[in-house]
């Protein structure tokens, strides 16, 4: 059970009244159903699947007192798009206190973010600056969880800088004891990376999606979300026309990528932490990113809606089973019949998620890359 009065030394109530300007919510609004903490409402945290958070945060950025209101503009367009899912309940925490220093605000969002998750709780963050991504996964290693962590940023955050939103990765990667078991990233943008860089993350066995990879097949992209526990984006993974708050590059994931990215990850059952980070409303146009933000959100609600249809894998009879030999190895691949999703098992007799193109190369005596890189690292 959730202790909120022990959460509440860290949060602020945020206000549906100022956030709607005083505009009642129509019926089926999210507004109008998601359990928020207000000044005279203490959410039951415990009765919702997903609890939204927001961490406006961007002294990481380098700026000396930086706090943007990032979370609510962002709730404001989320929170009057009309609730389809009533099998996924929400509730809102409110937003993280500042903090007298930036790790001040690290230590507030690691402590109720590792209560959440430790209560069951998929937890999404609306964030400031990309860096509290950190924060995130200490959330974990204070309880010394072994994660996947998947990254989606069209720049690799390990500058050699003392600006933390661009080199806090370094801090993921080097600290020791650590509780990666791996690392995923998706959709960076060639021209913006180091090609040394990559290379150092392959020697780790470190899995990178290069934005035209990723785009040609999205789908692809869907086991490697299935795996995940943490899950990281940046805006600038999107093209401006899309996001005008996001001004790196004219190049990107269209909105309905980024939708499709939110939904993967909302489909798997893993995932317990959501960051959506660098949204600044500064520099947004006609609240276009805000929204592009809020339908992502939904689009992950509904991913939430098909896990909760999904059955177990020990549930055999609700999956098609196939036998497979390649290259003198003798496997199976699953596919759901719910859902049409796919795993395949590793000679260690564990499934991992997989792609239909997995299948078909098993099929045709290829062994398929996804299944060999699972097999080093093990």
């Amino acid at each position: 059970m959730i202790d909120f009065s022990h959460l509440q030394d860290f949060l602020r109530p945020v206000s549906k009244t100022q956030i709607n300007d005083d505009e009642p919510y129509e019926h089926l609004q999210i507004g109008s159903s998601i359990d928020v903490y207000e000044e005279d409402n203490i959410p039951d945290l415990d009765a919702a699947d997903i609890v939204l958070l927001g961490a406006g945060e961007t002294r990481g950025n380098g700026l000396p007192n930086g706090r943007t209101d990032a979370p609510d503009v962002v709730r404001r367009e989320f929170y009057r798009l009309f609730h389809w899912h009533q099998d996924v309940r929400l509730a809102d925490a409110g937003n993280l206190l500042s903090g007298r220093s930036l790790n001040d605000a690290y230590a507030a969002y690691k402590s109720v973010v590792t209560e959440l998750i430790d209560a069951g709780k998929t937890v999404i963050i609306l964030g400031g600056s990309h860096d509290l991504t950190y924060a995130q996964y200490q959330a974990y290693a204070m309880k010394k969880y072994i994660i996947e962590v998947t990254v989606a940023d069209a720049l690799i955050d390990l500058q050699e800088t003392e600006v933390r939103s661009q080199n806090f990765l370094l801090n993921m990667f080097m600290e020791q004891p650590n509780y990666i078991r791996h690392y995923n990233h998706i959709g960076f943008q060639s021209y913006f990376v180091q090609p040394r860089m990559l290379e150092t993350l392959d020697k780790l066995r470190f899995d990178c999606y290069r934005l035209g990879k990723v785009r040609e097949n999205i789908e692809e992209i869907e086991p490697v979300l299935r795996n995940t526990d943490l899950f990281s984006v940046d805006i600038n993974m999107i093209k401006h026309t899309d996001a005008p708050a996001s001004s790196l590059s004219p190049n990107g994931f269209s909105g309905e990528e980024a939708c499709a990215l939110s939904r993967y990850a909302g489909m798997s059952s893993q995932l317990s932490t959501y960051g959506i980070y660098g949204y600044n409303p500064d520099k947004d146009r006609d609240n276009l990113t805000a929204k592009q933000i809020a339908q992502m959100l939904w689009y992950f609600m509904d991913g939430r809606s098909v896990k909760n249809k999904e059955a177990q894998l020990i549930h055999r009879e609700s999956f098609l089973e196939f036998h497979i030999a390649f290259t003198d190895i003798d496997t199976i691949f699953l596919k759901s019949k719910k859902t049409g999703r796919w795993w395949m098992q590793l000679p260690d007799k564990n499934f991992v998620p997989c792609a239909y193109s997995d299948y078909l190369l098993a099929s045709n005596n290829e062994i398929p890359e996804r299944w060999l890189r699972s097999q080093e690292r093990l």
